[in-house]
């Protein structure tokens, strides 16, 4: 009889460690096949915004699930897809700088072409876009969406929002991840060989040798994301504009801030903003999937 007993428990025991195993982490992984969840991505639950602090909380906004990149896509990133490395500041695990919107949004699709993903974008070089409005951007690809692609992509400004806010687990820190910029964020003080003091000041800057860092040495977001505050600006999707109400404009979104910008610029509600052709030292992107 003891026997009999001991061998159900064994059973039991097993039958529940199985059960437990099955569960994924929903935090980490796409929940229906946490075994597909890419490299260096994080699963992001989609909801309701719970940062008290961001511009869309209180609105009637909700996310469906989302990837996102846990880094900025760096220079070695960059140069296994394009076979180039346009940066000002080299090193494989700084993050990629000086690319325009267009570059960004290319890259995503020749990536997800070396992953064997279907492309998110529609690249049509030869048509300009009538939906934008620069006198100063020379290229004007027109560019759409392919909905239902797994490809990668650019987030909205939503999406990079709620990512950097924490998502549903926001604890309703001003920048991403913290309410101490130093914590999280690479900015125009803690930049270069000394942390500066006073005033912004270019030729300061210049002199004391402040330029990007390698992804991922500040602490991360509650979702375990890195350097969403500072280090290179972010491209969106998005044309700039008031809560995202427009769909054409002169400017394309930027977020999170850089390295040369004022701390202001690195918190998770500024709008950053500039012509989709246009580069600069510290302007790179991060990636998103939605499955």
């Amino acid at each position: 009889m003891r026997k009999l007993s001991s061998i159900l428990l064994v059973m039991i025991m097993i039958v529940f460690s199985a059960c437990s195993q099955e569960q994924p982490d929903k935090s980490q992984g796409n929940p229906d096949n946490p075994q597909e969840k890419p490299e260096n991505f994080i699963w992001v639950q989609g909801g309701t915004f719970m940062n008290t602090k961001s511009s869309y909380y209180g609105k009637n906004v909700t996310l469906t699930d989302f990837y996102v990149g846990k880094y900025e896509v760096t220079q070695k990133e960059w140069s296994e897809v394009m076979g180039n490395n346009p940066s000002a500041f080299r090193g494989n695990n700084l993050p990629v700088e000086r690319v325009s919107w267009y570059d960004a949004v290319e890259y995503c699709n020749k990536r997800s072409i070396q992953e064997g993903l279907e492309p998110y974008y529609n690249i049509d070089k030869n048509t300009m876009d009538p939906n934008n409005k620069s006198d100063i951007d020379n290229v004007k690809w027109t560019v759409t969406v392919n909905a239902g692609a797994n490809g990668y992509r650019l987030p909205t400004e939503i999406e990079w929002e709620y990512a950097a806010s924490g998502g549903r687990m926001s604890k309703s820190y001003t920048y991403s991840g913290s309410n101490n910029a130093d914590e999280v964020a690479w900015y125009w003080r803690n930049t270069g060989d000394q942390y500066l003091s006073g005033d912004w000041n270019w030729p300061v800057i210049e002199n004391n040798h402040n330029q990007t860092k390698a992804v991922g040495n500040k602490k991360p977001n509650e979702l375990g994301l890195y350097d969403m505050s500072g280090n290179v600006r972010e491209w969106c999707w998005d044309w700039y504009g008031d809560l995202n109400s427009n769909n054409s404009g002169s400017y394309r979104v930027l977020k999170g801030g850089g390295w040369v910008g004022d701390v202001s610029s690195s918190e998770l509600t500024f709008q950053g903003k500039f012509e989709a052709s246009g580069i600069g030292p510290d302007q790179g992107f991060r990636v998103f999937r939605s499955k």
